[in-house]
């Protein structure tokens, strides 16, 4: 089964801060745009994409997968990843409605 920390309610800000701190890192930008030209990959298979060390992109990937922008699937020997889509866009959302409520009355 695929796990996530996405959740079925608004996020609260600190979900949301959470979610923009793992996308702080140009690393992890990489690893989600790989993610997302894919249905899943293994940490292995983002490894032979990017120019990092294995242990770096299971900590990006443990980061991405805290924040509940990736899931992740044991499979056996090695583990499975996949961008959650509905919590990125939920990210877009909330950026889009802090932008709104902080310019609107301009």
């Amino acid at each position: 089964m695929i796990e996530s920390l996405s959740e079925s309610r608004a996020p609260d800000s600190r979900v949301i801060a959470a979610r923009f701190a793992a996308l702080s890192h140009p690393a992890r930008i990489e690893i989600l745009k790989h993610l997302s030209a894919s249905r899943c990959c293994s940490c292995r298979e983002v490894v032979d994409h990017l120019d990092l060390a294995q242990s770096t992109v299971s900590q990006h990937l443990k980061i991405l997968v805290e924040a509940g922008l990736v899931r992740f699937e044991a499979d056996r020997q090695r583990s499975r990843y996949a961008v959650d889509h509905a919590a990125l866009a939920g990210v877009s959302a909330s950026l889009h409605e802090l932008v709104n409520s902080c310019c609107s009355s301009r």
